[in-house]
């Protein structure tokens, strides 16, 4: 690619979006739920990234159905949400910049020719307007939460497909952790008391130091509680079943947390 926004050398113009959005930004729940895939907008200077429409709306482009889910659990909770609005394909903003999954070439089956051959001028843009802004937003929430004093646990949103290269996937949902356990597994036995439900232990996905950022980075290297909620995306494609998720995760959530509490004090 060439140079990202001709003579302003800059990648987003002062008229598009910017690259989070935060709801409920009042909230007083120790909750803080961050959303790395809600968004799916390409920046003007990138084009289509060589993508198209369709294809950047399927699950490669952002998780369908999330941004929904966590602005009603937001509601629900009097929760923060923080929340990244612009396309995976651009920088995915739960990977480490400089991983081969940060900025794709093919995601999935699917070749993005705007990610091919970028400069580093070009890497440095994107981390620096969209990736940065995003983590220290959820930083800074963070810090200011350490210095008053107030407890928070962090709640990474997701949502995947029912299949994966022709693979179906059994799960409404999946709880994701990496070396701590205390809140996952908790939320874990109360999703599967749920009637009907099949939950995902560290499934379809699990978190590691390489393949992730939010939970290692905001949530490990703090100490926080924190865990990733993975939802089907076909069971929130609509306003019925992102409100019905956000229910359940309102109910459960706290109890889990709660728990976590009660086992600590001991």
């Amino acid at each position: 690619m060439g140079t990202i926004e001709g003579n302003l050398g800059k990648l987003l113009g002062e008229d598009e979006p910017p690259p989070i959005g935060v709801h409920n930004a009042g909230g007083h729940s120790p909750f803080l739920l961050v959303a790395d895939h809600a968004g799916m907008r390409v920046p003007r200077a990138l084009g289509t990234l060589g993508v198209s429409d369709t294809e950047r709306a399927r699950h490669i482009g952002w998780d369908i159905g999330i941004a929904g889910v966590s602005r009603r659990l937001a509601d629900a909770l009097d929760a923060q949400l923080i929340q990244q609005n612009y396309s995976r394909l651009v920088i995915d903003c739960n990977r480490p910049p400089g991983s081969e999954t940060s900025m794709p070439v093919i995601s999935e089956l699917t070749p993005i020719p705007g990610n091919i051959g970028l400069s580093e001028a070009d890497k440095a843009a994107r981390i620096a307007e969209i990736f940065r802004p995003y983590h220290d937003a959820i930083e800074a929430e963070l810090e200011r939460r350490k210095q008053s004093g107030l407890p928070v646990a962090l709640i990474s949103m997701h949502s995947f497909t029912p299949s994966f290269k022709d693979l179906a996937r059994p799960w409404h949902a999946g709880v994701l952790y990496n070396r701590d356990t205390r809140v996952a597994h908790i939320l874990r036995d109360l999703l599967q008391a749920e009637t009907g439900l099949t939950v995902g232990d560290n499934e379809p996905y699990s978190v590691t130091d390489h393949s992730d950022y939010t939970v290692p980075v905001h949530g490990e290297r703090r100490g926080l509680h924190h865990i990733a909620i993975e939802i089907r995306q076909d069971l929130i494609a609509d306003e019925r079943g992102q409100s019905e998720w956000a229910e359940r995760l309102a109910r459960l959530l706290p109890l889990a947390y709660g728990e976590v509490l009660a086992r600590e004090a001991v």
